[in-house]
């Protein structure tokens, strides 16, 4: 198998970026968290940073506006930006999903030499069935560079119409996401697949090993805990970015030499 990728969210500052890059991540996540505050010259001296370790860089927008989604890839040029739209629930397909192909074409016209990588989503293990993620991954293959699957949470009957952490996006939810299916999409996808969904430095050999995926993305599990106990945004845990890492390789070493896996 060749080299798994290990990309890290949310960094926001070259100060921690550098050092992850040393500790073998190969591309370095970044967020926007609004429009109104896109513009946000840590992030781009973080961007910048990665690409002078020889790393790469992804960036996720908050949000939707076309020109000013723009206006951030032109400022900060980064390798990928990353959509990660909700695009459905229970219920279905998002009529957004239109408009959001739309902007990815945009995007790839004007930045030919940016990637773009689109969060598909998957429902936790044993509800996935409930979200159409093989229809979606058909539906923004010709327009994406590569796919990310990412937790859905299933909103429940009596529950809010938005479950997700960050209203209308998917991600962070540090619950893993339906593995058979995301085992089927990096099958019938022509692009490469980057395995989210609570990734951690226990279940990262495990993820690989049933998805077979090009590369896994970690965040709210490799994130410093606080006090409570609690995972804090945009503050990584060196030791566990480590430890995963390591997994990873060794994961990499087994899916290429079944033979030493299996004593």
């Amino acid at each position: 198998m060749s080299h798994i990728i290990v990309q890290i969210y949310e960094v926001q500052t070259p100060q921690e970026a550098a050092p992850l890059v040393q500790l073998g991540v190969d591309r370095i996540g970044s967020v926007l968290t609004s429009a109104e505050n896109w513009k946000m010259s840590g992030i781009r001296d973080t961007i910048d940073t990665v690409r002078a370790c020889g790393a790469q860089s992804s960036l996720i927008p908050l949000f939707t506006e076309p020109e000013t989604i723009f206006q951030a890839i032109e400022y900060y040029r980064p390798d990928y930006v990353h959509f990660c739209e909700a695009l459905a629930d229970a219920d279905g397909i998002s009529p957004a999903c239109r408009c959001l192909l739309s902007l990815q074409k945009e995007v790839k016209k004007r930045f030919p030499q940016t990637g773009i990588m689109r969060s598909i989503p998957i429902g936790p293990p044993g509800s996935a069935d409930r979200i159409p993620t093989l229809e979606l991954a058909r539906m923004f293959e010709q327009d994406s560079d590569c796919f990310l699957t990412d937790t859905f949470l299933i909103r429940a009957s009596s529950g809010p119409a938005d479950s997700q952490p960050v209203s209308g996006f998917v991600g962070i939810t540090g619950k893993t996401c339906d593995w058979p299916t995301a085992a089927r999409l990096v099958r019938e996808t022509r692009i490469p697949v980057v395995l989210a969904g609570g990734i951690s430095p226990e279940n990262v050999f495990e993820g690989i090993m049933n998805v077979r995926p090009r590369g896994i993305d970690s965040c709210t599990q490799t994130n410093a805990t606080g006090g409570d106990g609690r995972p804090v945004r945009f503050k990584k845990d060196h030791q566990k970015v480590k430890l995963l890492v390591e997994a990873v390789r060794n994961a990499q070493k087994a899916v290429s030499h079944p033979e030493i896996n299996n004593g």
